[in-house]
């Protein structure tokens, strides 16, 4: 994989490309800016899995799902990690359209929690409640919205991966959907056979 990077205002430092290996992250290429804001970063992935590239003294990184051949990512010093410009991964641009309609959910979940707070601060009980199963429900239209996602997409290594990271403790019957739903390369992937031993346990 050939990560071509450009970041605007971005003139002198170092900058890493970094990936989870046996639950730590690690660094597997780095390269020292002076004058620029383009620069190439490579790794060999075996298998397409997320990952990171990230700006010496900051906490602050680019997450994207990597996989074979050529991707360009486009960002800004300023927003840098926030929204950046990524194609040339197949994983990636799902990934980025299963985070749209996420996020709505995750915004409106946010929602409802400020306002049952407000209702408790002001011991409406009966409103508590209301607004209780409500979040159970945007709770349950996110894990079904994330499932027929997974399914509809399961040639792709996406797929699993969204089963691990977002609905990890869904019912197991849903998880088999999933696995059943996956192609072969898919099920041989990284994310294939990660997702395939959490179901078996």
């Amino acid at each position: 994989m050939t990560v071509k990077v450009k970041i605007n205002n971005f003139q002198k430092g170092k900058v890493y490309l970094k990936k989870i290996k046996d639950t730590l992250l690690v660094s597997v290429d780095s390269v020292n800016i002076d004058g620029t804001n383009e620069f190439v970063l490579s790794d060999n992935v075996d298998s397409p899995q997320i990952y990171f590239v990230a700006i010496s003294e900051s906490d602050k990184y680019i997450k994207f799902f990597a996989e074979k051949g050529v991707i360009n990512i486009y960002s800004d010093l300023k927003t840098f990690g926030f929204k950046p410009k990524i194609k040339g991964s197949k994983n990636q641009k799902l990934l980025d359209q299963y985070s749209v309609t996420n996020t709505k959910f995750n915004n409106l979940n946010l929602d409802l929690i400020k306002e049952k707070f407000d209702a408790a601060v002001l011991k409406d009980t009966a409103k508590v409640n209301k607004i209780v199963k409500k979040i159970a429900n945007t709770q349950r239209r996110k894990y079904l919205y994330t499932i027929n996602f997974a399914v509809n997409n399961a040639s792709f290594e996406v797929s699993p991966y969204l089963a691990l990271t977002e609905i990890p403790n869904v019912n197991p019957k849903l998880l088999d959907t999933i696995v059943k739903s996956m192609s072969n390369k898919v099920s041989k992937s990284l994310y294939g056979k990660k997702l395939v031993k959490l179901l078996s346990k």
